[in-house]
């Protein structure tokens, strides 16, 4: 079993994958920029017993981050719950994925681990959606080169947004309405974020692809992702484990044998 550990601005995502690289179970935590790498391992620990796994039953571990100050009181919870010395994505992380970007070492882990999975999995040219508190867009070209893509304000933050900076609109379920057009604030609301955020999937699909001049494989992942896609006039396969799955992949591609 691997410990494949995600850590975002919001959340930290722990998935256990097995040797097919299936993720077998995932766990959720909140990115608590106050908690020490002790509470965060008793949490870790306490997490995995209430769930029946071994902390000590994993053959490796590997954390991509884009929140640098949980980095390593992360990497050292994990090692505390563990025993193992996990594999921090980062520089000099061999991956497989040519980034061809202006500075490729600013680019986040975890879009790195979604391209690698995605190259794996998907016919080329693919465009990947990640959904969490941002939404990336990202292509990785015929070639298995990364060419960069867009980030838009995640959809729960837009509507978290709308809610806080307005007197009279509250906030609402991340759910879709029955129409488009609704006569209820709560509905409007709804709708602008569900189906707007479909509406720009499809759109940028579009300007991507008349831009690449081909046509792609379209994929979708993060927590927001499941709720938006069945909305999209374009085939997206929605992949929920897709980041896991890269990070997985990318453990391999660095096994000491």
């Amino acid at each position: 079993m691997l410990l494949a550990i995600d850590i975002g601005n919001s959340n930290i995502v722990i998935g256990c994958l097995n040797d097919k690289l299936e993720t077998v179970d995932t766990f959720r935590m909140v990115s608590d920029l106050k908690k020490t790498e002790h509470e965060f391992a008793a949490q870790m620990h306490a997490i995995l017993e209430y769930n029946n796994v071994d902390c000590r039953g994993f053959e490796g571990a590997i954390i991509c981050s884009v929140v640098p100050p949980l980095t390593d009181i992360f990497r050292s919870a994990v090692e505390k719950v563990t025993g193992l010395k996990p594999l921090v994505l980062g520089s000099g992380t061999k991956t497989g994925l040519n980034i061809m970007i202006e500075n490729p070492a600013s680019l986040g882990s975890d879009l790195v681990a979604d391209s690698v999975a995605a190259m794996a999995d998907y016919p080329l040219p693919v465009i990947v959606f990640d959904m969490g508190t941002a939404t990336t867009i990202t292509v990785v070209d015929k070639k298995g080169n990364y060419i960069g893509g867009a980030i838009l304000a995640g959809v729960g933050i837009s509507i978290n947004a709308l809610s806080n900076g307005t007197s009279m609109l509250q906030r609402v379920p991340l759910e879709a309405p029955k129409k488009v057009i609704n006569t209820m604030t709560i509905e409007s609301m709804q709708s602008g974020a569900i189906f707007g955020a479909a509406s720009m999937m499809d759109g940028m699909i579009d300007r991507f692809e008349e831009e690449l001049g081909e046509t792609c494989s379209l994929v979708a992942t993060g927590g927001i992702a499941g709720k938006i896609v069945p909305y999209c006039k374009h085939d997206i396969v929605y992949d929920e484990n897709l980041l896991l799955r890269g990070l997985g992949m990318i453990y391999r591609k660095n096994r000491k044998k």
